[in-house]
């Protein structure tokens, strides 16, 4: 078992200096490592670059995809489709990699939205600076539910992966408040599973939650140079810069 002063060691590991570590003080065996969700962080604009890849997150190379499918709480097909964009956007004065995300229902597509992520090339944490979001209904956008950027309205950038993970590390994915305050908790680094992509060892377990829906939690799992395998029902099915489905939206105007 960790002694207090090596955990609060290795927690400076998990992006390095980029990474404010607050105190940590011995608790029961049932309480989490760190009691608070880390939301402040020293990142360095000079260090934040749009490419790169962490061990664990998406790979920030453009035309990099990822391909999810299973099946949602209503019985509906669900397709997910992550793929890191070609061109990048400027969020907050820091140039960041535009990673796009396309979901469908039983064909219909649901919600597109553009995320925004910048990476330290000293220490591989990712830095997550906000997201445009189109939500669908009969194919047509009846809402932007959930967008955000920061420097805007009191945003600031979150971390959305760690450049060491560290169990027991808790942490704000998103700081928007009242309308995006994903946080994340890092259980276990050694799990296993299968999809139809393969079956992945060492595996990053993580448990998200928000404070604006008290009581909800959702699970994912990241493999190492390969990213997210396993966003709660939805399984991957296959990934790299070659799949057989290509986007089919265009990107927004804004984006640079």
């Amino acid at each position: 078992m960790k002694t207090w002063h090596k955990i609060a060691a290795a927690a400076a590991c998990i992006t390095g200096a980029a990474l404010f570590v607050p105190t940590v003080q011995a608790q029961d065996e049932e309480d989490p490592v760190f009691p608070e969700f880390q939301d402040t962080f020293r990142s360095c604009c000079r260090h934040l670059q749009p490419w790169g890849a962490n061990d664990f997150y998406v790979k920030l190379i453009p035309g990099y995809k990822l391909l999810f499918q299973g099946e949602n709480e209503d019985g509906e097909t669900e397709t997910l489709l992550i793929t890191v964009q070609r061109r990048t956007k400027r969020v907050n004065g820091v140039r960041c990699a535009i990673v796009k995300e396309m979901e469908w229902a039983d064909g219909e597509i649901v919600e597109i939205s553009w995320n925004y992520f910048a990476i330290c090339r000293q220490h591989g944490a990712i830095f997550y600076f906000g997201e445009n979001v189109d939500i669908y209904e009969d194919g047509e956008v009846v809402s932007h539910d959930g967008a955000w950027l920061a420097g805007k309205n009191g945003a600031r950038s979150g971390l959305i992966m760690p450049g060491y993970p560290l169990v027991g590390s808790r942490y704000y994915q998103e700081i928007a408040p009242g309308i995006a305050e994903d946080r994340a908790e890092h259980l276990s680094v050694t799990e296993s599973l299968t999809t139809p992509a393969g079956t992945f060892h060492g595996c990053l377990f993580v448990e998200e939650s928000t404070e604006l829906e008290p009581g909800h939690f959702s699970y994912k799992w990241y493999a190492p140079g390969i990213g997210l395998v396993k966003d709660n029902a939805l399984d991957l099915v296959a990934y790299g810069s070659r799949l057989p489905l290509d986007d089919i939206f265009d990107d927004p105007e804004n984006e640079e």
